[in-house]
This record gives structure tokens, sequence and C-alpha cells, in this order.
């Protein structure tokens, strides 16, 4: 496999109206070429602009006119192979006139190849000329994928021998995405501006850097692949998915956050767009209310969000309070008028701008002192409560919908190559619940990026009140009890958020295939959330693989408010549901039911410092006719020899299963009983080896071995240590005589 042929090419260049064709050429297209083995002289040459004597091809009883060249024509032992033309950025290579002509190329009687490819610096494609789908189409920041294939159709060796070319297609299988192989990705430098199809839409609580969300989605996935966000917010792991060739699932329990991203991905025209959205300005311009009469009229005529209640800690007690009357008039108007545009699809695009102008027509709009008076942001998004601008901003309704609308333009406009309606139907946008991902099959998705609330950093049910309520979308107790948030409404306690939290990562266990990844964003310094997620995720039978530091592109507002809880940037937790025999038993059995078997053996062997098969056995009848698993325990384990090797370590002169050396415990015994079990263990192997411990030494190598989330007090180690062992010299430490040490004493 090619390693990183491109790795230092920074692909949003496409995106600069500068970089063309000729740039295509000779920043993408001659490398590649280059690592090919193709030279402009030699053997394996590269004709340029090739002139043709007779410009013309016949096909059938018609002749076509070719007025142009092909870019790269390919000589191999003195014989024609295939041919390559370039193209823009922005041109489609996959269907109509380009994709003919280099047919046209390949079929003439000067040249007569068998293959023709095009690449337009963000796609190759390479077609034979006797078939009627691609042989190879990928993104060439892919390129590693389908390097094997690339070379095995088109280096010069793939030319040398004529029978190579009369194959069937079919004798090549492309290389498989190999999900094993895969490496955690590196940190990426954050572009957030460079995607018109995510800056500038629409604000929203917490928005990933699309980037970074296309960089996991390439490491951990293929092509066709499907990818969830069952936490999908602004809807960037869906569009980005959606980018990449891959079928994507956006659920959120926020009206606002599936509006969002239903309404900037329908497919729509854009020229009907702009003319629904010029009738829309126009009837404004005449209607607008001007003097205080005419917004009492308005008030009056048109409909507006009334009476709903904002939270406790808002400047106001309800909505209508979050806007001056003119603001309220003017914007009831705007809605009024777009809602009268019958296609819905064009309605909920105008909407969509309505929203976001919605974010800057209110009192709580605060301006940006650096950046301008129209660079601020809503209350809500900049500092997660509805709080007052101390100084009134009056911007025009109007032109910030204009404005708005431009971007909503350039953003469907960025999407249309990859999102259009012949491709929208890989994508499901759901308003649904986390923590029951009931219509999603087992194992069927590919690949789970997600960024999920975390704690009481951000309410935001409560706080979409606003948008919510212009849009006309209920928020009700149900959706409340569901919201996995701490604190809020309903003011939830830090264990509910927890069992919220932990139901979604278990049906997310359930969803992905075998071999397949998860990646978690955490964006909070309080360990006790990193524990939860982490220790949830190994409860349910996912690998925990590691974490990835990741910087966010810049200092928040929340972060300079609160430096000692915030994170500057975030951590990508990256889990995989391992084909194993635990994984395997855990689907079968269930998280719950294997756990438990695995807690009674631990609480056994910790108890007696070791135990036998059969006091396994015995504890394990007992605590199966206890807790109700005794009839999968006598189907599953009728042999519990097997489990216990995987687990832990037998020591043949005692016949006496122990947990495994330096390993943690795995579920949830007690803490006295953890530590007593490696005190016992560690005094032991350190007096074989004739040291006696300090108590900061017996701390410090004792603390790593407890459960992650458990961090004793030296005090707690302290106590069960003085129950064990006795002082050797002064502060120093061994395990009191036989009959001595006893923890029930």
């Amino acid at each position: 496999m090619q390693s990183n042929l491109y790795q230092d090419f920074d692909f949003s260049l496409l995106n600069d109206p500068e970089f063309k064709e000729d740039s295509v050429r000779e920043e993408l297209i001659l490398p590649f070429l280059k690592t090919l083995s193709y030279r402009s002289f030699g053997r394996n040459r590269i004709i340029r602009s090739k002139t043709l004597t007779h410009p013309y091809v016949k096909t059938g009883t018609s002749r076509r006119n070719v007025t142009s060249v092909p870019d790269y024509l390919f000589e191999v032992n003195g014989e024609y192979s295939w041919v390559l033309d370039a193209k823009g950025p922005n041109e489609d290579i996959k269907s109509g006139e380009h994709l003919e002509q280099a047919y046209f190329y390949a079929i003439h009687p000067e040249i007569r190849v068998n293959y023709f490819a095009l690449c337009n610096g963000r796609a190759f494609l390479l077609q034979k000329i006797d078939e009627k789908t691609p042989t190879l189409y990928f993104h060439l920041e892919e390129l590693d994928n389908y390097w094997h294939d690339v070379k095995q159709f088109l280096s010069p060796d793939a030319f040398v021998q004529e029978a190579i070319l009369s194959e069937p297609q079919e004798a090549y299988q492309s290389t498989e995405f190999d999900y094993d192989a895969i490496q955690l990705p590196k940190p990426v430098m954050v572009k957030k501006q460079a995607a018109k199809r995510h800056f500038g839409v629409h604000g929203y609580f917490t928005k990933q850097a699309w980037n970074v969300v296309e960089h996991y989605i390439k490491t951990f996935s293929k092509p066709g692949d499907l990818v969830l966000d069952p936490y999908g917010g602004s809807g960037v792991t869906l569009i980005e998915a959606m980018m990449l060739d891959r079928k994507a699932i956006h659920i959120d329990l926020n009206p606002l956050s599936v509006f969002l991203v239903e309404a900037l991905t329908a497919p729509v025209s854009v020229t009907d767009l702009t003319e629904a959205f010029d009738r829309v300005c126009s009837s404004f311009e005449k209607k607008r209310p001007k003097s205080e009469k005419q917004i009492k009229a308005a008030l009056e005529k048109y409909w507006y969000p009334k009476g709903i209640p904002l939270t406790k800690d808002a400047d106001v007690e309800t909505i209508e309070e979050l806007f001056t009357d003119q603001q309220l008039a003017e914007l009831a108007l705007l809605r009024s008028l777009i809602m009268k545009e019958k296609d819905s699809t064009i309605k909920n695009s105008l909407l969509l701008s309505f929203s976001s102008t919605v974010t800057k027509i209110n009192r709580t709009y605060h301006s940006s002192s650096s950046r301008g008076e129209n660079a601020g942001n809503a209350a809500a998004f900049a500092y997660y409560r509805y709080r007052m601008a101390k100084e009134e901003v009056r911007l025009l309704t109007l032109e910030s919908f204009k404005t708005k609308f431009k971007k909503l333009v350039s953003a469907k406009k960025d999407i249309s190559s990859k999102i259009n309606r012949e491709t929208i139907a890989n994508a499901t946008i759901v308003r649904g619940d986390a923590t029951d991902l009931g219509d999603i099959a087992d194992q069927s998705i590919d690949y789970i990026y997600t960024d999920p609330p975390y704690g009481s950093k951000i309410a935001y049910l409560d706080l979409s009140t606003m948008w919510n309520a212009w849009l006309g979308f209920e928020i009700t107790e149900e959706d409340y009890q569901k919201e996995a948030i701490e604190g809020g409404s309903l003011n939830k306690s830090s264990d509910e958020y927890g069992d919220l939290l932990s139901k979604s990562i278990e049906e997310m266990f359930r969803v992905l295939k075998f071999d397949r990844w998860m990646s978690f964003v955490f964006a909070h310094k309080d360990p006790q959330y990193w524990h939860l997620i982490v220790e949830t995720a190994e409860k349910a039978g996912f690998e925990y693989a590691g974490a990835v530091k990741q910087s966010n592109g810049q200092t928040s507002f929340k972060k300079r408010q609160n430096p000692f809880s915030v994170l500057s940037g975030q951590l990508i937790i990256n889990f995989k549901k391992a084909r194993n025999q635990q994984t395997i038993q855990k689907v079968r059995l269930g998280s719950e039911i294997y756990d438990l078997i695995i807690e009674t053996i631990e609480s056994v062997i910790a108890q007696d410092d070791g135990a036998t098969l059969e006091q396994i056995n015995d504890e394990l009848i007992l605590k199966g006719l206890e807790l109700g698993f005794l009839d999968v325990l006598s189907r599953e384990y009728k042999d519990l020899t097997p489990i216990l090797l995987d687990h832990f370590d037998y020591h043949e002169e005692t016949d006496t299963f122990h947990i495994r050396a330096d390993k943690k415990f795995k579920t949830n015994i007690p803490l006295d009983l953890r530590i007593r079990y490696f005190l016992l263990s560690y005094l032991r192997r350190k007096e074989k080896e004739r040291i006696f411990p300090t108590t900061d030494e017996v701390i410090l190598d004792i603390m790593p071995l407890l459960k992650n989330g458990i961090t004793p007090k030296n005090q707690t180690i302290l106590k069960v240590l003085e129950r064990i062992g006795e002082h050797q010299g002064d502060e120093r430490w061994k395990i009191k005589k036989t009959g001595q040490a006893s923890f029930f004493e």
C-alpha cells in the first residue's frame, strides 16, 4: 500500500476559486503519475495533450467531432495503454459531458485504449470502455485504501502483457478495508470556517470542527459504510459522512437539531428558492410596520410565540420578553410571508434562514467588540443562558435575513455534488432518543462518531426554546425526561444523567457491527464523566483503544470564564467492538448477566485470596439462585474452566484461581475488599523479594491497580493495611503472621 502520498497537501485548497484545473494537474495528478512510475520519457511515457490528425470518432452510423485533446496519454513499451483527463475541483467527473469526452478519447482510432480516467482533485474515476459503471472511484484523500487496485490496473506492469487487459474486471478484487489494522488518528489542524456547508448557516450550542469529523470518518470507515451519530446536534457527522460517500443516520431529541439538518440537506432548485426569497423580501419591504400603530396592528394580525416560560436563570420570564415590539412585529411578518410558500422544501429552506435571523434579532444579542456589530451571537449560544445585552443592538431584520440566505445558498451549492436527489436516500434524519435506538437493527452500523451532552454544561432543550417556539415545535415533559443532562428544567441528578448516558452507550454497542469502531468526544475536566463513559463502554463489551487530544482551534468564552472546569480542546475516546469470546458472550447473554458472573467469581477469589473451582461453582449456584441467572449459567457455562483460564491465573500447587498480577478488577466488588486483595498480593511479593515498603510506597503502588474511577483517600488504604499488616521498623510494612491477617476481625 502506498503511504501518505498526499499527507502534506491541504485539501481545503480545492475550495479556493484560484485553485483550478492547472493546479489539479501540477499539485495532485503529477505526483500520482510519478509514483506509478510514469515519466516524460523512456519506456513508460507520459504524452501530454496529444494532437489528433483526424479529430473525429465514428460510433455506429454517426460521427462525433473531438474538438479537444486528452491531457495525458500513457505509453508502455511503445503501446498506448490508457488516457487521463484533468478537470477543475468543482467539475463533475461521474456523469455528463466530461465523462463522455474522456470515453471518446479512449476509443479514438488514433489512440484505441481500453481504459479512460478523470480526476478533478477531489476524486479519481477509472472506467473501461465497454463497461457502464466505473472500475474504480474514490476520493483522492483516501488513495491509500485503493492504492493496491490502482497499481493493479494502471501501473506500467499491468500493461506489459496484453492478456492482462483482456481479463474481465471481476478477476480483480478490490482491496478490503481492514478495520483491524486501523491506527488511532493523529490530531489535525482545525479549519472551522473553510467549509461553507457549516459556517454561517445557523448557530448551535456545540459544533464539531468539520475537518476533524471528516478525518475520523475517513479513518474508521470506507465509502458505502453506514455512520451513526445518536447525539446529532448540528449535523456535522451526517453531512461529512455523506460528503465522503457514506450513508448516515442523524438522531437528536431536540427538534431544532432535526430541522436544521433536514432543511440544509434537502435538495432544492436554487433558482426556484431564489425566486421565493425575492417574493418574500419584496412583500416584507411593502408591509414592514414602521410606526407604533403599525407595529401594534402587526402584533395583532400575525402569529408569534407567546407565554412560553424560560428557565429560572434567564433574565426575563417569558419568550416574548426576549424581543422588542418592533422585533416581534417584523419577525412575525417575515415568518407569515414564508409560511405562504406552497413547496415544503422551499418553505423549510427559507425558515432555516429565518431561524438563523432570530439569532440576531432579539434583545439577548451581544455584538462582538473585536469583529464588529454584526458578528456577535445570541446569549443562549454564547453564554448558555438567556442573558439580556447591556446595550441594545439594533440590526435590520431584512438585511440579516438576506445575509443568512446568502450563507444558505452557498451551503446548498457546497453540498450539492454529494447530497442531492440521487443520494438523499442515504441520509436518515430522526427526532429520537439516544437511549432507545429501537428502529436500528442489531449490528447494522459501521461507525459511530458522537459528541454527547456533558453533565450540566448545556441544557439543550431549555436553551433552544427561542428557536423551537418560532418554528412551532413543542417540547413535551417526556422529552425533558429523556434528555441526557444534569440539572435543566427537571433538575436531574448526576446519577440520572449517568444512567441515561450509560443506556445510550449500551444501545450503541447493540447496533454497531463486530470489528467496528466508536469515537466519543469528551470535553469536560470532571474525571467522573470520563470514568462513566469508559467503564460503561467496557461493561457493555467495547474495548477501550485510547484517546486522542484534539485542539478545537480557539479558546472559547466558556473556557475563559471557567478555566478550571472546561477543557481547552477535547479528547476523542475511541472504542472497538472486537470479535472475541467475551464480547460474543456479552451479546448473547447481555452485559448485566455476564458481569454478574465475573463479579461473583472475583468476589470469591478476593475474599479467600484465591479460590478453587469447587468454591467458585458453589458461590455461582447460590448467586444464580438469588439473582435469577442460574438457568443461563447452566446453559452457557456447563464447564467454567475456559472462562476462568481466560480471565484469571491458575496456581497448580494450590489448585486455585487468582486475579492476574497487576490487573484491575473488572466489576463492582466493594472497595475495601479490592484493596485487601491487592495489599495481600503486593506485600507477599515484596516479602519474597525481602523488601518492606513504606506507607507512601504502598499507596503509590496500589492506587493504579484499583478500578478506574475509584481513587480512595490514603486513609482508606491505610485502614485496610493496618488490618492485614504490621510494622517492620519505622514506617515499613509486612503481612501479619499467619492467623492474624483478617479483614473480618
